[in-house]
């Protein structure tokens, strides 16, 4: 059945939950320095891509109402306690180094052009980019095993954060369909698929040229290192290729997030961390 909207019974609560992240400054995935890359280079683009997707739906949040305001009031909520999480992450990486500054640098130069393009532009991206750590979070609640023999509080961050990409995944999209309820369905679907693909083609060959310039700091070459965090991302494990079927749902007509419910998926992870945001209040 298709949902066309957030189920009404869906939630974003924001749980102020500080992570102990010690051991993260090694190769804190099993051991694996091309995973630990991996996972490091997408925590860099967190702190400064989550506020600008922040920013992206608090323009629209005088335009919204009723269930809608509470949930963009969630999000953003949530959002900010992921980039100083993240934040206090990254801080972790050893920048003697790893060339941490430079990724970094190049994370601001683009959320800054992403910025000027105006609001319209920055949701757009924000929806784009909140499809992609959905289906990532889907992905890790699938397959759990991926952060075997990762110290406990960095598994439990990690945990954290795809659980809550999964309670808010479909706010920047409500927003986008509430703000754009005017405009002729063909023009809204073909703005977002537009952007989607361009995403899809930036948002990965980033990612992977990041990873690659944290494992020549291990001792790997530009192009071993390449080689080696495809095979991690589109391979094994398949960082990106295991939710190929819910990225690809994006180019449906009439598509929603919450056409894909998966919310039992993460029941369990959601009291754990209730219990631990209770603990922490």
């Amino acid at each position: 059945m298709t949902a066309k909207a957030t189920p009404a019974d869906v939630t974003i609560p924001p749980r102020d939950i500080r992570f102990d992240v010690t051991g993260a400054d090694s190769h804190w995935l099993g051991g694996d320095p091309v995973g630990t890359a991996v996972f490091n280079a997408l925590s860099l683009t967190f702190p400064d891509g989550e506020r600008m997707f922040m920013d992206a739906v608090r323009h629209y949040r005088g335009e919204v109402s009723g269930k809608l305001a509470e949930d963009v009031r969630g999000f953003i909520a949530q959002e900010a306690i992921h980039s100083r999480e993240h934040h206090q992450l990254n801080q972790l990486i050893d920048r003697s180094r790893y060339p941490v500054e430079e990724i970094e640098a190049a994370v601001r130069e683009r959320v800054a052009f992403a910025r000027s393009r105006g609001p319209m532009r920055m949701l757009l991206a924000t929806i784009a980019l909140e499809h992609f750590t959905a289906m990532m979070a889907d992905a890790h609640a699938r397959h759990q095993d991926l952060f075997d023999n990762t110290p406990p509080g960095v598994e439990r961050m990690w945990r954290w954060h795809a659980m809550e990409e999964t309670e808010h995944k479909a706010v920047a999209y409500d927003v986008f369909l509430h703000v754009t309820r005017d405009w002729p369905p063909i023009r809204r679907y073909l703005r977002r698929c537009i952007v989607m693909a361009l995403v899809s083609f930036f948002f990965t060959r980033n990612i992977i040229h990041y990873a690659a310039r944290l494992l020549e700091a291990d001792g790997y070459t530009y192009k071993q290192a390449q080689k080696a965090v495809r095979g991690f991302v589109w391979s094994k494990p398949g960082l990106f290729s295991r939710g190929w079927k819910t990225y690809f749902a994006w180019y449906r007509p009439g598509f929603h997030p919450w056409d894909h419910d998966n919310r039992t998926l993460v029941e369990g992870w959601r009291a754990e961390f209730n219990a631990a945001a209770s603990v922490a209040a």
